[in-house]
C-alpha cells in the first residue's frame, strides 16, 4: 500500500512510499483511509518543531482522517465492514472530563493516518456524519471537536449570546458555524476584504478587519452595544490574548485554543480586570469521542458543511504542508487518498 513517511523531520523530506498493509489485531479495525486534513500541529511535528518529544522514525504523519472499515479484528462489536468513520484524536478519551491518563494515547504519539490503510482501536473511531463527504469528515477530529467542546461543553453557549472568533482557520470557522446553529451572534476578525466577505457568507453578523483596527477589542465593544462578548476562542496566543481578554464582558469565557503567534500569554490580572470581571480562561484541546458523536449529530440535523480551502493529492503532500505553514487559508487543507 501507499503511505507518506518521514525518515527525518523536515517537510521537504515527506516521501510517498510503498509499505506493508497492516492487519487488525484484537479490538482493532482496518480502515481504508479516504481523506485526511492538516492542522498546524501536523506542520510542527513534520518540521521537527513540536514542543513535546517527537515520535519515532520512520513516521507516518497526520492525526485527522476519515474512511471506511474494511476488516474487523477479533472481539470487535458495534462496527461492521462498510461503516464510514472518523478518527478520534485523543483515542482513549471516550466520555466525561479529560483525565491525565488519556495523554498515553494521543494521535500524534502513534503512527498517523496519511496512508491508504491504517489499523485503529474501536475506541479510537466514531461514526461519520451521513451528510458529509470523506473530505469533509476528515476536517472534524481536531478543529471541529475543539470548537464544539469549547462552546457547548465548557462555555455552555446559550441562544442570544455573542461569540467572538479569530481569523479563518479551522477552529474559528467551525466555531462560527456551530455558534450560528446554536442561535448566537458572531463577531469575527480577519485581515482582508475577501475573507470578510467569506465570513459574512458563512453567517458572521459582524466582521472586523484587524489591520484597519489594530485595537480591535474597541471595535468589538462598539459593534456589541458597548458590551463585551460572552465567549471568545483565542487562536493566536501571545499576540492576541490581551485583546481577547479586553473583548469579554463580565463572567465571560475565553478558550485558549491555539498558539500560532507564540505560546507565552502576557496577562495582567488587574489591567485586564480578570478578578473583578470574573472572567474564566480555559485551556482546550479537542474533546471526547462522546462529544464528537454528539457534534456529528448536530452537523447532520443542521446540515453543516465544513469549509475546505483546498484538496491535494498524496503526491502533492509537500505543497499541502507549505500551505499550512503559510497560514493564509480559509478553512481546512485536505489530502485525498
Amino acid at each position: 500500500m501507499k503511505a507518506i513517511q518521514l525518515e527525518e523531520f523536515d517537510i521537504d523530506k515527506l516521501q510517498l512510499k510503498e509499505v506493508v498493509k497492516p492487519s487488525p489485531k484484537q479490538g482493532e479495525v482496518l480502515v481504508r483511509i479516504k481523506a485526511v486534513s492538516l492542522n498546524y500541529l501536523d506542520f510542527l511535528l513534520a518540521s521537527g518543531n513540536f514542543y513535546k518529544d517527537l515520535p519515532n522514525l520512520p513516521y507516518t504523519p497526520v492525526s485527522d482522517g476519515a474512511g471506511i472499515i474494511e476488516e474487523l479484528g477479533e472481539d470487535v462489536s458495534g462496527w461492521k465492514v462498510g461503516d464510514r468513520v472518523a478518527v478520534q484524536y485523543v483515542q482513549n478519551w471516550t466520555k466525561g472530563n479529560f483525565q491525565k491518563e488519556y495523554n498515553t494515547r494521543v494521535a500524534w504519539q502513534t503512527q498517523g493516518v496519511l496512508a491508504e490503510y491504517v489499523c485503529l482501536p474501536t475506541y479510537g473511531i466514531v461514526k461519520a456524519p451521513s451528510n458529509l463527504s470523506f473530505e469533509e469528515v476528515s476536517t472534524l477530529p481536531i478543529a471541529a471537536v475543539t470548537a464544539w467542546h469549547a462552546l457547548i461543553n465548557q462555555a455552555n453557549l446559550q441562544i442570544g449570546q455573542t461569540v467572538l472568533t479569530q481569523g479563518t482557520g479551522g477552529v474559528s470557522i467551525f466555531a462560527l458555524q456551530l455558534a450560528k446553529a446554536a442561535g448566537a451572534k458572531v463577531i469575527a476578525t480577519t485581515s482582508t476584504k475577501e475573507k470578510e466577505l467569506k465570513l459574512l457568507e458563512l453567517g458572521a453578523d459582524e466582521v472586523i478587519n484587524y489591520k484597519e483596527h489594530p485595537k480591535w477589542h474597541k471595535e468589538v465593544l462598539r459593534l456589541n452595544g458597548g458590551q463585551g462578548v460572552d465567549i471568545t476562542l483565542d487562536i493566536a496566543g501571545t499576540k492576541t490574548i490581551e485583546q481577547s481578554l479586553l473583548s469579554l464582558k463580565e463572567n465571560g469565557f475565553l478558550a485558549t485554543a491555539g498558539f500560532i503567534s507564540g505560546s507565552a500569554l502576557p496577562i495582567d490580572i488587574h489591567k485586564h480586570s480578570i478578578n473583578m470581571s470574573f472572567i474564566r480562561i480555559q485551556g482546550l484541546a479537542t474533546g471526547s469521542a462522546e462529544s464528537f458523536s454528539k457534534m456529528n449529530r448536530a452537523i447532520e440535523i443542521n446540515n453543516i458543511h465544513p469549509v475546505i480551502d483546498k484538496v491535494y493529492n498524496m503526491d502533492e503532500v509537500r505543497d499541502a504542508y507549505k500551505r499550512i505553514e503559510k497560514g493564509d487559508m480559509v478553512g481546512k487543507i485536505v489530502i485525498s487518498i
